[in-house]
């Protein structure tokens, strides 16, 4: 018996081990396949206050844990009309580390990839990794199996599931994921539960996912609480429109007037994006955003190419494609403004 049982601690140790090392595959090839590729320009930033200057290769590695937001964008999309099975999860892990690889040799243009943003992507990407394999191998075998017995109609439960993936990916956005409630979605998923054969199914299948997600919140939030909350807020500088006018645009504080142009502070992320469209509209010109002269941003089309990409693939669901282009900053808004002529839409930009 004591044979036996210590038989089975060796075989679930080996099969842990084996897990853990196919998880550490893709940042082993990250690491020793896609290396940072030299070159770049010195630059002088204009913005020298430590507190507000950002490395500049965080435009570029700041992409990754965006392609999680858009990857449950994508899944949002795919539930609208259809069910969970028909999203391709592997698809879009091998997605995350893909472009993983593609920013990571841009860095070196731009001063490489600090150890601890590399580490934190790197857990990033084998916790969604993680994520994606245990959907995927329930979808795809229990979830799809009820949802057959189902019928073609869906339930209840696929229908306000579906409403509240769309929300979070929304959510995702503009703010961190652990602040999400998602005790509300479990509740709110037992209350719409019919007793059929499918929402008995997704209220268990989800309620586990929602519980765990929620637990896990919890940690990431008491972790995130003792280093401080991330920066929502950084700082430029631009010309070509009046300190005056800058106060009247929502979200822009004015902190300072320079020889080179006006400082400003703004919200981060996808609100950034739409004041720098405002800004165009305005005719202003950027000079420098935290620090750097070169900047990341996304555009979207229905071609499968565009100029000066460095990376780009098809969205589920929209059945679009995604590019990723780099340029400088004080080209930015020109190149924004001229994506419609070229069949492009603008996406987000990719702060630091």
């Amino acid at each position: 018996m004591i044979r036996l049982f210590w038989r089975w601690v060796r075989r679930v140790a080996f099969g842990l081990l084996f897990i853990v090392l196919v998880l550490l595959l893709p940042v082993a090839y990250t690491e020793t396949m896609c290396r940072p590729m030299p070159g770049g320009d010195a630059y002088r930033a204009l913005i020298t206050d430590a507190a507000w200057q950002r490395p500049e290769t965080g435009t570029l590695m700041s992409y990754p844990a965006w392609h999680i937001v858009h990857a449950y964008e994508d899944y949002a999309e795919v539930l609208r009309t259809g069910d969970p099975h028909d999203f391709d999860y592997l698809k879009s892990v091998f997605g995350f580390w893909s472009s993983l690889c593609v920013v990571t040799e841009a860095s070196g243009a731009h001063g490489g990839v600090p150890p601890g943003i590399k580490q934190r992507v790197y857990t990033i990407g084998v916790s969604f990794t993680v994520e994606l394999a245990v959907k995927a191998l329930y979808e795809e075998t229990l979830g799809r199996l009820a949802a057959t017995l189902r019928g073609p109609e869906r339930s209840p439960l696929d229908i306000l599931s579906a409403e509240q993936a769309a929300n979070y990916a929304a959510y995702l956005s503009q703010l961190p994921w652990y602040r999400w409630d998602f005790r509300a979605d479990l509740a709110a998923l037992t209350a719409a539960s019919t007793g059929s054969l499918r929402d008995r199914e997704r209220n268990l299948a989800l309620g586990i996912e929602l519980r765990t997600r929620s637990g896990y919140a919890k940690l990431i939030a008491a972790a995130a609480a003792g280093v401080g909350p991330d920066e929502l807020t950084l700082r430029s500088v631009v010309s070509g429109i009046t300190a005056t006018e800058l106060r009247t645009i929502p979200g822009v504080t004015v902190i300072a007037e320079r020889p080179d142009g006006t400082e400003i502070e703004t919200p981060r992320h996808a609100e950034f994006t739409s004041i720098l469209e405002g800004l165009a509209a305005r005719g202003a010109k950027l000079v420098e955003i935290a620090g750097n002269d070169d900047i990341l941003f996304t555009a979207l089309s229905d071609e499968p190419w565009a100029d000066g990409e460095i990376y780009q693939f098809q969205r589920q669901g929209f059945r679009d494609y995604r590019h990723l282009i780099l340029v400088k900053v004080a080209d930015l808004l020109a190149a924004n403004a001229a994506l419609p002529d070229k069949g492009l839409r603008l996406e987000q930009v990719h702060d630091y």
